[in-house]
């Protein structure tokens, strides 16, 4: 199962996020980005519930980390 996390951080954060996170298992990229938005990762995991754990326990707890939106994808 994969999916896209929108990430926004704190100001002048976004580099320092990207790096910290880029190597974790499960994120298959992560990309800064103009926009609404901070950051796009791309994650994937067996299912929903370790995709979960993945945007929750590693994402989301990141230094620098505000916020996120977890996408789904469907092919």
């Amino acid at each position: 199962m994969r999916g896209y996390v929108l990430v926004h951080t704190r100001a002048g954060e976004e580099r320092d996020v990207v790096n910290e996170i880029k190597n974790v298992p499960g994120i298959l990229r992560a990309d800064m980005t103009f926009g609404p938005y901070d950051l796009i990762v791309e994650v994937e995991a067996p299912d929903l519930v370790a995709i979960g754990k993945l945007v929750y326990g590693r994402v989301r707890a990141t230094p620098g980390v505000t916020d996120t939106l977890t996408c789904l994808a469907i092919s």
